[in-house]
């Protein structure tokens, strides 16, 4: 990784180098890097222990997903192109004004963060069960790695580093689910028929009877019901793909808006085929130990897949594996961290006219600065369970509020710079609340509708408020 992204980035000379690859890069790469960025650890670890413990209804989400990715090819691509932005907050302010670009940059650094350092916990923790190694050392070596070329190179050697993280991606689950069918009692059809009976491939949850007593409760506190599911994952991929600049930062790096709408829509081909493999990995270790039942399990199930690798298989294969979850380290968003902090904040309110050799100063300062905060927060991270859920309700408290004011600004032609800080803050502030209610089941609400509430309340606040706080309308 180090070596590719060395060689990637040696092409970076000023701050559009570093944050947007001049726009050189291939739509092909461009898509590997998109699809590297959106599995990463979460998909590796996370989702192979969720199908473990649960079902594939984790499917149900990507249906949603794709639909996503096809309005983000033709409304958001579209208005980043037009006017020519390095971060997409770029945007925010050419169509509103500064208050909501710095807002939006607000949000995009706490749920980065926070949701990162999850991420990161994630492949620390796994390489710590492999290597026997304590976590902090772990996370210190990702810190360390990450930084050393990122800060040389910038986005061009994230986009490489990214594009070989898929590809060992790829060969590594297909390995493994080789391996698991060669290592259970029957192969392949027997593997089909214990899942089966378990319950384990079901991909659709219809939810509760309309006549079931407590219906509303039911409907609404179980996110993995369908259409629960579809809808929040076509509305928090938008926001994710879409408001989230360390996944829009790679679709900015190609050369037109026609390369750019490529690179996402054949994103969808990639994901389904690495969520397809990780999915089936969770499903074989469950019929492996259901038939080895003697084998010990680890003390938290999120680990599974690290631990089959640390106990089962043969050190080349748990080698390969290792490999795989190493090349899921923190990488982009440092890169987009770095870009959304220099040119929305640093710039306009710090020094506005200075050298390109001071901003790209600047610049690597923040990658090791960016990379310290993180490494902080995956270790305090290290102590929660169920990660792959943790991650999605972070971004639901703000996702919404950040899809809300997209929306407003592409589907419609209302202004508003005064009207958007407010919704987007009293939403953020409302879904919070939701959130902390939910958890200590006080009401019975699904961290998928988080997103969706926060969404539908900012764009209705931002219209509503507009003539009254910023005179749009009168």
């Amino acid at each position: 990784m180090f070596l590719v992204g060395w060689w990637g980035g040696r092409g970076s000379k000023n701050t559009n180098d570093f944050f947007l690859g001049g726009r050189r890069i291939p739509w092909w790469a461009a898509m590997l890097s998109f699809v590297a960025t959106e599995i990463s650890a979460m998909t590796i670890i996370g989702v192979p222990a969720t199908t473990f413990r649960e079902d594939w209804g984790y499917m149900q989400f990507f249906i949603g997903s794709a639909g996503a990715r096809i309005l983000i090819a033709f409304l958001f691509i579209p208005a980043f192109y037009k006017y020519n932005s390095t971060t997409i907050y770029e945007y925010l302010r050419q169509r509103f004004g500064p208050s909501s670009q710095y807002t939006a940059t607000g949000f995009f650094f706490v749920t980065r963060l926070l949701a990162s350092g999850v991420r990161l916990m994630a492949a620390s923790v796994a390489v710590s069960v492999l290597l026997g190694w304590h976590i902090a050392p772990t996370i210190a070596l990702f810190t360390v790695v990450s930084v050393a070329y990122i800060a040389y190179g910038g986005i061009e050697s994230v986009v490489w580093t990214n594009v070989l993280q898929a590809l060992t991606f790829l060969g590594v689950g297909a390995v493994t689910i080789a391996f698991l069918i060669h290592r259970i009692e029957g192969g392949l059809p027997a593997a089909l028929q214990l899942a089966a009976e378990a319950g384990k491939m079901r991909i659709f949850n219809w939810g509760p009877n309309v006549m079931e007593e407590g219906f509303l409760a039911k409907f609404f506190g179980n996110p993995n019901i369908v259409w629960i599911a579809i809808l929040n994952g076509f509305v928090g991929s938008t926001a994710a793909f879409g408001t989230d600049h360390e996944m829009t930062q790679k679709l900015l790096t190609v050369e037109t808006r026609r390369d750019s709408q490529k690179t996402i829509l054949l994103s969808i081909a990639g994901s389904l085929l690495t969520l397809i493999i990780f999915v089936a990995v969770g499903t074989l270790l469950f019929v492996f130990y259901k038939q080895n039942p003697g084998l010990a399990l680890p003390e938290k199930l999120d680990k599974i897949y690290p631990h089959f690798a640390a106990t089962v298989m043969p050190r080349f294969l748990r080698g390969a594996v290792l490999t795989a979850i190493v090349m899921a380290s923190i990488d982009s968003p440092l890169a987009s961290l770095t870009a959304v902090f220099v040119n929305d904040l640093y710039k306009p309110l710090v020094a506005k006219a200075e050298s390109q050799a001071h901003y790209m100063k600047v610049s690597r300062v923040c990658v090791a600065l960016f990379a310290l905060a993180l490494a902080g927060i995956a270790y305090f991270f290290s102590f929660f369970d169920k990660m792959l859920w943790l991650a999605f309700k972070i971004g639901g408290v703000t996702y919404g509020s950040m899809l809300g004011v997209f929306l407003l600004g592409m589907a419609t032609k209302r202004k508003g710079d005064k009207a958007v800080v407010v919704a987007m803050g009293s939403m953020a502030v409302i879904n919070a609340t939701l959130l902390v209610l939910s958890e200590k089941a006080i009401i019975p609400l699904g961290w998928s509708w988080l997103v969706i509430i926060g969404t539908v309340g900012t764009f209705g606040l931002g219209w509503v408020l507009a003539p009254a706080l910023d005179g749009e309308g009168r």
